[in-house]
């Protein structure tokens, strides 16, 4: 095929584009300055009320999958009694941790009653109200409460206090012989006093699993009592939790990957530079976004790791990172779906449709990324996550049907065109997608059945793979239409030829050969006619 004839559009901007992604980030710029602050690992408590459950109150103080220390320190867990060593044992207990320590610290906990609670005690009286922390593994759930004994009860009843299994106001706790564990932290409210605090502590973890927090009283009186303060979990290697610890180093490979990744494709495009195509330009972009995401996400995680806190900076690029990036990659494979550089130039008049959508998902999955990682690790509530999850799994459906349809009219294009090579390049296309698509559909089962078995997160040194797989397939599928449409001496395969492209090759070649034969029969019949004339005239003569 001549070169000559295959005429490639050069790389265009439309100037209302460039307007809309000004305005767009301005908008950002705006909504960056005005968030004023990321919260940290740390699980905060601010005004937080108790909810009645059967017999008692309970706040849920936290809940995180906890490694074992690596050595142990009986000065860990200490509990100081006497008022004036408070203010020094508050500095000690800010003290940078130790690395190979696992432990839960309570910091500046303090609970506040109501007057009307206060007013009904007696100023003589030093104990008139008792709030426990309860700090228990997850597989030791069976013993908080009298279900040893044949009752539903969470706080001890006179009935049970009779067979000495409890004390009467206490919640029920069912330990074994010398056993430590589920741990009772117990405050009490003295006299008259609204508010009583906590004192600061840290309690050690020597075994590893899912350890939860609740914070309980059984006296009726105390109805309508807040918490204020923060715990501090903290893991042998940093503060992230532990089913978050993994993702750090997944992040790190897939900062490689891409970069990998990237330094071939950047070979192969400078090598073949005066064949690029405009669909390569775009291909590049969505390479350097994953560069860049996973490398903000692994900092970001690092950070964490060591410090506890999120900060904002890092935070909010990632985040931004990361859904500017699922949308591009997802426009990518709609407009290649489309035939966008193979069977069209442009989208045409669906080009605005293609950015609207776009746009929406873009707004969607950054919301629902900033809602996931601005702010305490602690899960937001179910219907929260279902308003922010459901819009971005209706977009990404909607992608779905469009980029399907799209493949299904360009395949039936080239095959009326019999552009064969072309043909069989979306072929393979459109099997890498559907194999993606089908991984996608069996994942979202075991996501949703692994959700559904494991309420209490028992699991939780698993749960990373989850959040890990979609990072892994949006990475192969890149890499397929990466090898797909490399850089290479021969891009007419797959690129566009205006009027004088595929249609009008073979009608060109068809055309050649009718008028290489009207020719030909031309000649022969001149040939014949000359020949038949001068024998007429020697038969004559």
């Amino acid at each position: 095929m001549d070169h000559n004839r295959i005429r490639l559009r050069s790389c265009s901007f439309d100037p209302l584009d460039l307007k809309l992604i000004i305005k767009l980030g301005f908008c950002f710029l705006i909504f960056f300055f005005f968030v004023s602050v990321v919260e940290s690992s740390i699980h905060e408590y601010n005004n937080e009320p108790f909810t009645p459950q059967l017999n008692s109150f309970f706040f849920h103080g936290g809940s995180e999958g906890l490694y074992a220390s690596k050595f142990l320190d009986d000065r860990t867990e200490t509990i100081k009694t006497n008022p004036d060593d408070q203010q020094q044992q508050q500095q000690e207990q800010q003290k940078p941790p130790i690395n190979g320590k696992s432990f839960v610290r309570f910091e500046s906990v303090t609970f506040r009653r109501t007057k009307e609670a206060t007013e009904r005690q007696n100023p003589m009286q030093q104990k008139t109200g008792l709030i426990e922390a309860i700090l228990f593994e997850v597989k030791d759930r069976d013993r908080i409460g009298g279900s040893f004994v044949g009752s539903d009860a969470l706080c001890c009843t006179p009935e049970l206090a009779k067979d000495g299994n409890c004390k009467v106001g206490e919640v029920i706790i069912h330990r074994q012989e010398n056993g430590e564990w589920p741990k009772r932290i117990q405050t009490f409210f003295e006299g008259q006093e609204e508010e009583a605090k906590m004192t600061p502590l840290s309690v050690e973890v020597d075994s590893t699993g899912m350890y939860y927090l609740y914070f309980m009283y059984c006296d009726p009186q105390l109805k309508g009592t807040v918490i204020n303060g923060r715990t501090v979990w903290r893991n042998p290697e940093g503060y992230l939790p532990g089913k978050m610890g993994p993702l750090m180093t997944f992040y790190g490979f897939m900062s490689l990957a891409y970069l990998v990744l990237g330094l071939l494709w950047f070979l192969q495009f400078v090598r073949f530079w005066k064949d690029i195509l405009q669909l390569h330009y775009y291909i590049t972009i969505v390479i350097a976004l994953g560069m860049c995401e996973m490398a903000f996400w692994y900092f970001e995680y690092a950070n964490f790791n060591s410090t506890g806190a999120r900060p904002m900076g890092i935070t909010m690029w990632a985040v931004t990172f990361s859904a500017v990036k699922k949308t591009v990659s997802r426009l990518l494979l709609l407009v290649v779906s489309m035939g966008f550089g193979v069977v069209k130039p442009t989208l045409g008049g669906i080009t605005s449709k293609v950015l609207l959508l776009g746009l929406v998902y873009f707004l969607a999955s950054e919301a629902l990324e900033l809602v996931e990682n601005l702010g305490n690790i602690n899960d937001f509530s179910g219907k929260a996550k279902l308003f922010l999850v459901l819009p971005v799994a209706l977009l990404d459906a909607c992608f779905i049907l469009w980029i399907f349809s799209s493949l299904s009219k360009t395949l039936e294009k080239l095959q009326m065109r019999r552009s064969m090579a072309k043909l069989e390049l979306y072929r393979k296309f459109t099997n890498s997608l559907a194999v993606s698509v089908l991984l996608s559909v069996a994942w979202i089962g075991y996501e949703l059945y692994f959700n559904a078995t494991d309420p209490l997160s028992e699991l939780w040194r698993r749960a990373w793979i989850i959040p890990a797989f979609w990072s892994v397939l949006a990475y192969l599928l890149l890499l397929v239409i990466c090898v797909l449409w490399a850089p290479s001496q021969n891009p007419t395969r797959y690129a566009y030829s205006e009027e004088t492209g595929d249609d009008l090759e073979e009608e060109g070649i068809s055309l050649t050969g009718s008028v290489d034969a009207a020719v030909k029969t031309e000649r022969k019949e001149l040939v014949f006619g000359i020949g038949g004339e001068d024998l007429e005239e020697d038969k004559r003569e």
